[in-house]
């Protein structure tokens, strides 16, 4: 077995896959089975009642998390003119606002975590979805990352503070990051409960029965803690 397979087994047996752990429990767990050493990121996942081939079944949403998330978020911009102007004085990373920049990502780049464009640029960006939608970045109104300028400060000011955007995958599930290891437990916990809250919303009209069907609790390569949800 390698090192870090050992490591797993043994944050692995701490665990009692067939409980489902209250809110405290499972984020002290988490972090006391969490064995990188890196400041790993604790991440939420769930299993929702809905069929994702459903068009009327579609669950996806944006929540700020009041703690952050604990890394630095680097704002990418499609803006010209105006737009580029207030990019820039509202302090995003990087303005891509030329055919240069438009092909260096269609080539590959995509060193930063969150794209806004305004709509104007949708048309040259749109060609871009091949490398930003797998990525999660491409940016849609949806999701409130397609912006008039006026917008822009606002969005960028969110992305730093700890916006995540969630939706369904094609199995039916939905991941996001809530937090880090180091956070203390009172700041995962209230960032949980705003991600619960956020998807709770989203809950579209057309599902039934159970829509928190599994409420997963993980580290960084740590092993999965099932949560209780009426707990949070």
């Amino acid at each position: 077995m390698s090192k870090v397979g050992k490591k797993y087994a043994a944050a692995a047996s701490k665990v009692d896959r067939t409980k489902l752990y209250p809110l405290q429990e499972a984020i002290a767990l988490v972090k006391e089975t969490s064995f990188t050493k890196f400041d790993a990121t604790v991440e939420c996942h769930i299993r929702l009642g809905v069929d994702p081939r459903q068009a009327d079944q579609q669950v996806r949403g944006v929540v700020v998390l009041p703690n952050g998330l604990g890394k630095t978020v680097r704002v990418l911009v499609f803006a010209q003119g105006e737009g580029a102007r207030i990019a820039q004085e509202a302090g995003a990373d990087i303005i891509a606002d030329t055919d240069e920049w438009l092909k260096k990502i269609q080539d590959g780049f995509t060193d930063f975590d969150v794209a806004i464009a305004t709509p104007d640029m949708m048309g040259k960006v749109g060609r871009l979805g091949k490398v930003l939608g797998p990525r999660g970045l491409m940016p849609n109104p949806k999701a409130g990352t397609v912006v008039p300028p006026d917008d822009i400060p606002r969005v960028i000011k969110e992305a730093r503070a700890g916006r995540v955007e969630f939706r369904l995958d094609k199995s039916g599930n939905l991941h996001a990051p809530i937090g880090k290891v180091s956070f203390n437990n009172n700041a995962l916990a209230e960032n949980l409960k705003a991600f619960l809250e956020a998807v709770i919303k989203a809950k579209p009209a057309a599902a039934k029965g159970t829509y928190l069907r599994r409420v997963t609790l993980t580290s960084t390569m740590g092993p999965g803690i099932r949560l209780d949800p009426s707990t949070a």
